[in-house]
């Protein structure tokens, strides 16, 4: 048997992805008791440091959780507004039943999602120029194709696909009002 025998298969870089946004997520909210002010700028360094933290045990590189932790930040921010901004629930910002998520991954997206404030309006028109776009990856929830109307529902983390109807590249997420 040769060495190339013993080596693992390649990964795929979408699902490395999606293994590194919840392994932040999950390394970020190991500290949020800890926080003193309950804000979004301070969940923001919990996950610069664990994004930190994650590098140093050279997991993932530093481009994947660079790249990444903009995308937890995104997903917080967004999830934030629309509770402050309708008042329901995190389980119609998602789209779907929340018994599709693995609960402890849930679990964590949610306290940190709990953990933001009125603040993180202020990022609005930010995340909203910002998007979804094809090659990102995403946390749960529904996005909607800008171009057809297609949706896409992500139960987990997830790499951003061109949409399957129209090909489309840039999406906005679902909300139900």
């Amino acid at each position: 048997m040769s060495k190339k025998d013993d080596l693992p298969p390649p990964k795929d870089p979408a699902e490395v992805l999606g293994q590194a946004y919840e392994r932040l997520l999950e390394t970020a909210m190991e500290d949020v008791e800890k926080l003193e002010r309950k804000t979004g700028p301070a969940l923001h360094e919990l996950i610069d440091k664990a994004r930190e933290k994650l590098s140093e045990l050279g997991e993932f590189t530093e481009e994947e959780l660079e790249k990444v932790s903009e995308y937890l930040k995104r997903d917080l921010r967004d999830a934030a507004e629309y509770l402050v901004e309708t008042g329901e629930d995190l389980k119609s910002w998602l789209g779907f039943d929340l018994k599709l998520l693995e609960e402890r991954w849930a679990e964590a997206f949610f306290k940190a999602a709990d953990q933001t404030t009125v603040e993180l309006n202020l990022l609005r028109e930010q995340a909203e120029l910002a998007g979804y776009h094809t090659g990102e990856v995403v946390g749960p929830g529904t996005l909607v194709c800008d171009n057809c109307g297609e949706e896409l529902h992500f139960h987990k983390p997830g790499h951003i696909p061109p949409c399957p109807k129209c090909g489309g590249t840039s999406f906005h997420r679902k909300r139900e009002v």
